[in-house]
C-alpha cells in the first residue's frame, strides 16, 4: 500500500504482518473499517526468516485456514515445507486488498492524551482510536548464560538461525533442548549423516498417527484444540506448556528419540553446567524419554475412550514398544568434553522471550506478558492476536488464528461503529 503515514488519523492500526495482522485485516476489509497494517519487514517474513532449510508443518494441510483463504493444493493430509508456507501465505495480502505497508516498524505505542493511541514509526508519527498487536509472542531468541562460557572456536547459534547441516563447520553437532524445533533440528543432522549430541528437556511427544488417521485428526475431532485455557487445569499457567515433538518430513512421522539413539545420536540430560569445553548433564535422560512417552501413550488412552464413546470403527493398534533404553541414572555418563568429542557447533534450541517495550502502556504483568481475555486488554481500544495460547491450543495454528480473529473482530468492529456514531 502507498501513500503517507506520517500525521495520519485512522479509526484502526494493526501492527503485525503476518497470518494473525492480515487475519484481522481481512474482517476490517469486510466490515468497511478503515485501517492500516504495519509490517516492520515484509508480509510473514517469519517464515521465510526464521525456519530452517528442510522445515515442513507439523499439523496438515487441511488445518491450513485463514479468514476467506485456505489451501487449495492436492494433498490436504500432506505437510507443505517451508517455501510452500511462504508461497501460500505471501499471496494472501493481495487475495483481499489488504492496506498493508511494508519496512514500517512501529518503535512506540502510546496514549494519546485526548483518547486513543499514539504510534512513533520508521515512516512517521500518526494516531489511532484502536490497535491490535499482531507482532506474535516469539520476538527474542533466548541464548543461556552459560553460552558465554563456552570456548570460542564452537560455533554457536540460535535453532532461529538454524538453516541446514552444509551450513555448519565440520564436525560433531550439540543440540541443546528437545521441543518441536530441537528435535526436527536433530533429526536434520542425524539424517545427513552428521555426529549428533542432543541435551534432552521436558518436551512431550505425540504419535504422528494412530488407529488410522493422523493425531491432528483424532484430536482435532475430539474438540482438544477448542477448550479455552480457562477450563485446563492450571489456568493461565497452560500458556508456558512445550508443544510435544512430531514431525511432518517424508509425509509425517514420529520422532522417535530412543531409535536415533540405536542408530548413534547421543542423548543427555539437561544441561548443567558449562566450564570451557567441559559439560555437564544431569542423569535424566530416562525420565525424560519416558515422560515424552507417556504423554504419547496418554493422547492413544484419550483417543481410545474417543473412540468407544463414538462407536468409531478404528481398528486397534499395537502400542509403540521403546527400541532403546539409557543406563540407569546412576550409570549414565554426564560429563561431556566438547574438544575431546569433536564438537564444532552448540545449536540452542531453548525458545524466545517476548519483547514488548516498545508498547509504552499499562497492560502487562510482572513478567511482562500481557493481560488479556481473549486478545482483549482493561484499555479500551488496545487488543492483542495471535500469541501462543491467546485461548485455546489451537492458539498456535492457522485455524487457530483465524478463529481468534473472528473473535476480537466483533469487538474491534462494534467499537469503531459506536467511534463513527459519536
Amino acid at each position: 500500500m502507498s501513500g503517507p503515514l506520517d500525521g495520519r488519523h485512522l479509526p484502526v492500526v494493526v501492527v503485525g504482518g503476518g497470518q494473525a495482522g492480515l487475519s484481522m485485516s481481512w474482517h476490517l476489509v469486510r466490515a468497511g473499517v478503515e485501517h492500516a497494517v504495519l509490517e516492520r519487514a515484509t508480509a510473514c517474513h517469519d517464515w521465510a526468516d526464521r525456519r530452517w532449510d528442510a522445515f515442513t508443518l507439523v499439523t496438515p494441510n487441511w488445518q491450513c485456514q485463514l479468514p476467506g483463504y485456505g489451501y487449495e493444493g492436492d494433498d490436504p493430509d500432506g505437510f507443505m515445507t517451508r517455501d510452500e508456507v511462504v508461497e501460500w501465505l505471501r499471496r494472501y495480502p493481495a487475495a483481499f486488498g489488504a492496506p498493508l505497508h511494508e519496512g514500517v516498524a512501529v518503535t512506540a505505542l502510546r496514549e494519546a492524551p485526548g483518547g486513543g493511541f499514539s504510534l512513533v514509526t520508521t515512516a512517521g508519527a500518526l494516531t489511532a482510536d484502536q490497535v491490535v498487536v499482531a507482532t506474535g509472542g516469539y520476538h527474542r531468541p533466548v541464548l543461556p548464560a552459560v553460552s558465554q562460557r563456552l570456548p570460542d572456536g564452537v560455533v554457536q547459534l540460535h535453532s532461529a538461525d538454524y538453516r541446514s547441516p552444509e551450513a555448519l563447520p565440520p564436525g560433531a553437532v550439540l543440540v541443546v533442548g528437545s521441543g518441536q524445533s530441537g528435535a526436527q533440528i536433530a533429526e536434520d543432522l542425524h539424517l545427513a549423516g552428521r555426529e549428533v549430541h542432543l541435551a534432552l528437556g521436558s518436551a512431550p511427544r505425540v504419535a504422528r498417527r494412530y488407529r488410522g488417521r493422523d493425531c491432528v485428526a483424532w484430536l482435532h475431532d475430539m474438540g482438544v484444540y477448542d477448550v479455552g485455557i480457562e477450563a485446563h487445569a492450571g489456568g493461565l499457567s497452560k500458556r508456558e506448556s512445550t508443544n510435544h515433538y512430531v514431525t511432518g518430513r517424508g509425509g509425517g512421522r514420529d520422532i522417535d528419540l530412543r531409535a536415533f539413539a540405536r542408530d548413534g545420536m547421543h542423548l543427555h540430560g539437561r544441561l548443567e553446567s558449562v566450564r570451557g569445553a567441559a559439560l555437564r548433564f544431569t542423569p535424566t535422560t530416562a525420565a525424560s524419554l519416558d515422560a515424552a512417552d507417556a504423554v504419547a501413550e496418554s493422547i492413544k488412552d484419550d483417543i481410545d475412550r474417543f473412540i468407544a464413546r463414538q462407536g468409531l470403527d478404528a481398528p486397534p493398534e499395537a502400542r509403540y514398544v521403546p527400541v532403546w533404553r539409557p543406563p540407569a541414572p546412576q550409570d549414565e555418563v554426564v560429563d561431556l568434553d566438547l574438544r575431546a568429542a569433536g564438537v564444532s557447533a552448540v545449536v540452542w534450541a531453548v525458545g524466545f522471550r517476548a519483547d514488548f517495550r516498545w508498547v509504552q502502556v499499562g497492560v502487562f504483568d510482572g513478567t511482562g506478558a500481557p493481560t488479556h481475555r481473549r486478545g482483549t486488554t482493561a484499555l479500551p481500544g488496545l487488543h492483542f492476536l495471535g500469541l501462543p495460547w491467546l485461548h485455546t491450543w489451537g492458539s498456535g495454528r492457522f485455524a487457530g488464528v483465524a478463529r481468534d480473529a473472528e473473535h476480537l473482530a466483533e469487538h474491534v468492529v462494534r467499537r469503531a461503529a459506536l467511534s463513527r456514531a459519536a
